[in-house]
Parts: structure tokens; sequence; C-alpha cells
């Protein structure tokens, strides 16, 4: 059996090894567009940031590891169109100016995304960058590190915009943060929560302009300022972070079913809707433990398990094939002294889906006063109306706000009310919290 697979970074990677470990005998050939594999996107701001200073620490493996798995790699070749019908991709050697036909028994994409690029006039300026790439990254860790960059402005608020953030402060930069809806992290957490982190951001020097959109860049050769309505502010280095867009545009004759935004729909076990294609990572929709309708939320903890689960379906007969439980879209942020974290649904995202929710926002310590380091902690708990099982959680505070979120995903999953998250048996011990941890008060004040 052949399976070609498109995209080496996350998904592709994972289906790519478990495929080799379950089949010895599958013929299995990656294309990748990029000169690397097995890239880590999320440590881009903490690189820029000079949190480490080894790009090869975000690369998990190389080229020579996967062809010595006996996969047949490709890089520096991108698939410009699929025949779904006579199952066959034709893929150019963008270094060879050349293209070939390959067929395939089985066909996964894991295409990934690619930056939003909004409609700013004089985007070509010098020291205007995306934060995507590992070219990217080698860019603005260059002007991040470059003293006679001293004012940072950030186009869009949200997780990477603001990690990006924290990176410019950490190299003592002034900030300034642009974002076109009324509030930072609209579509992850709540305004409770996003209200705490907003505050922190104003209380360590960050400029924050929300519902503000930004027109146009200024400068003659390289940026030297931020235009956004009557709004003018300097800046030496501008990272555009406002959101990624799925890389499918090459599937549009195919038939595969994708949400308006072009993420594919796949089921639970990875499948598209055109037979032997499936799909997995930031160009894909995810199943939700949750909703019902497909879901877009490109994290690469759910590409990569995602990836796992399709390298065992690409060898397996379709009756036969493994499905993934759900995403409860887990995901966490540290911003200056805080730390925050979302799991499950948000209280508006359970609005939208018409379900019949109640919440609780609760604001406790940290651990015992007698302790050093005492702090508030945060807690918002979304659960159903009439049952009390938990449906979302969100945790902010300067410490141990992202290892409760855990807890609250392994509730969810469990299913737990929030009767048993009062009752649930969590360690104490000074250090670590009080004898009625902050989750067991939220639950037990959940009517």
């Amino acid at each position: 059996m052949r399976v070609v697979i498109i995209g080496a970074i996350a998904a592709g990677m994972s289906a790519a090894a478990k495929l080799r470990r379950v089949d010895k005998e599958a013929e299995i050939i990656v294309f990748e567009k990029q000169e690397y594999v097995s890239f880590g996107a999320c440590g881009l701001p903490y690189y820029v940031g000079d949190y480490f200073d080894d790009a090869n620490r975000m690369l998990v493996r190389t080229p020579d590891q996967i062809r010595g798995m006996g996969i047949e790699l490709h890089l520096r070749h991108e698939v410009t169109s699929v025949d779904a019908k006579e199952k066959q991709v034709v893929v150019k050697d963008l270094e060879a100016n050349t293209e070939r036909v390959v067929s395939y028994d089985r066909l996964m994409v894991a295409t990934g995304a690619s930056a939003i690029v909004p409609p700013i006039k004089n985007q070509a300026l010098a020291n205007v960058h995306m934060l995507r790439t590992l070219e990217d990254g080698e860019q603005v860790r260059r002007l991040m590190l470059n003293e006679s960059v001293r004012k940072v402005a950030i186009i869009g608020a949200g997780f990477i915009g603001l990690e990006v953030a924290e990176a410019a402060k950490r190299q003592g930069k002034e900030v300034s943060i642009f974002q076109l809806e009324e509030r930072i992290l609209k579509d992850a957490f709540d305004a409770e929560i996003t209200e705490l982190l907003e505050e922190e951001l104003r209380n360590q020097g960050v400029n924050l302009y929300v519902n503000t959109m930004v027109t146009e860049l200024k400068g003659s050769d390289k940026v030297e300022a931020v235009l956004a309505g009557n709004v003018e502010v300097e800046a030496d280095l501008v990272v555009i972070a406002t959101g990624v867009r799925p890389n499918t545009a090459f599937l549009k004759d195919t038939g595969v079913e994708m949400l308006p935004n072009g993420a594919i729909i796949i089921d639970a076990a990875g499948r598209t809707s055109v037979e032997d294609i499936y799909s997995a990572g930031d160009c894909a929709t995810v199943p939700h433990r949750l909703k019902a309708a497909p879901a877009y939320i490109p994290l690469a903890t759910t590409a990569n398990k995602l990836g796992r689960i399709l390298g065992e379906n690409l060898a397996l007969p379709k009756g036969e094939q493994k499905e993934f439980e759900g995403t409860l879209g887990s995901a966490c942020l540290k911003l200056l002294d805080l730390e925050a974290g979302r799991t499950g649904l948000c209280e508006t995202e359970a609005v939208k889906a018409g379900l019949e929710v109640k919440t609780v926002v609760m604001t406790d310590k940290n651990h015992t006063d007698y302790y050093p380091g005492q702090e508030p902690i945060t807690v918002k708990l979304v659960y159903d109306a009439k049952t009390k099982v938990i449906l979302g959680g969100q945790v902010v505070g300067k410490s141990d706000a992202v290892q409760r979120t855990n807890v609250l995903a392994a509730a969810i999953a469990a299913k737990m009310t929030t009767e048993q998250l009062a009752m649930l048996d969590l360690c104490y011990a000074p250090p670590f919290s009080r004898t009625w941890d902050a989750l067991n008060i939220a639950g037990s004040i959940a009517k």
C-alpha cells in the first residue's frame, strides 16, 4: 500500500511515524514545502524573546531521522493539486521547478495553516513581520534583540500576539497592542477572565488599543509608526498576529468538504468526505466532545494526537479504524505575571450553541496565608443548568492556574457535576492550596 502524506510538521509526522511502527511494509511518501520537519511553532515567541537561543530545539526530528525510519521524505516539494478520482497528486519540486504526478492508495492532508494578512497599507516596509515559520522567528528575534529597536507594535491580541508582547517586555521594549475586537482572546475566554488579563497588561505599561483597526503603516524605508483611526503610535518593529487560515486552496476541485474558512471537515477517524483522503492538524477541523458541529481549533496538542490516530487508521481496514474521543479546546497562556487556562465551553460558546447553562465566577487564594507568595486565583465554571454537569472552566492567577485548568479538563471528560467537583479529593499542603481548594469552593457555590 502506498500512503502519501502532504505536510511534515506536527500531524503529518506523527502520522508517518505511527504508520511506520504499525505497518513495516507500507510505502510512505511525505512531501513538505519547507526545508525542515517536525517544527514546534509554539516555541517561536520564546525564541524571539531569548528564553533560549538555539532554534534547533524547536525541531523534534531531523530529515535524516525520518528517512532512517524507511519513510520517503521530499523537502521543498509542494503538492499543487489532487485528483481524487484517479488517486493522484501533482507535486512541484520548488528547487528544480519541475512537476510530477504521484499516485496513492490513501492520502493524508496535513498542510497546516498560514498567517492571515489583513488589508493594512504599506506592509512591505522593513521590520514588519508575521510569526509563523522558522524564518519568521529568525528575523523577529534579530530585531527583538537589537537595542536600537525600542518600540514594538503587535497587531492582534490572540495567543501568539500576547506571547510576543511578553517576549518584547522581557527585552525592555515599549509595547503597543492593537485588537480589532472589543477585548483580547475573545474566542477563548469570557469577559471576566480577559478583564483581569487586560488589567495586567495595562498595569505593566503595555499600551492596549481595543476596538481599533490598524489601517496603515508609516515609514519611508522601514516602519516608523502604526496608524489606526485617529491614533498614531511610533514603532520600530511590527508583528502581525491576526490569526491563521488553513492551507487548503489546492483541494478546491476535489469534492473535499470544508468550512467557509477552508478547514477540511473530518470525522472522528480523521476521514474527509472523499474516500481514502484523511486530514488532521491546523488545516482541518477537529471532533469536539461538547459540540456537534465541526470545530476549528488549531492546537499542536490536538494535531499530534489526531496524527497518531491517523497513523494507525491509514494502515487499518475501514471497519477497524480508531476514533478520536474529541477535543475540549484546552489552552493556556502565560502573560507577564499571570497565567490563564481554559477548557471545554466558555459561556459565550454555550449560549451560542443554545445550551441552558449556569455559571459561577469566584476569586479565592492559591494557597494558605502563612506560606509566602499567597496570591488571588479566579475560577469560572460553566455547567448544565439542570444536571449540574460541568461543561467548561477557566482559571487565572499568578501561579497554579493552568494546572487547575487541567483538573477541570479531566472533570469535564469524566462528566463530573459541580457537586462532585466540590468534594473532589485534591491534594492539600500549605505551599499548594488551602484546605478547601479553589476548585472545591467553585464547585460548592455553583447552584
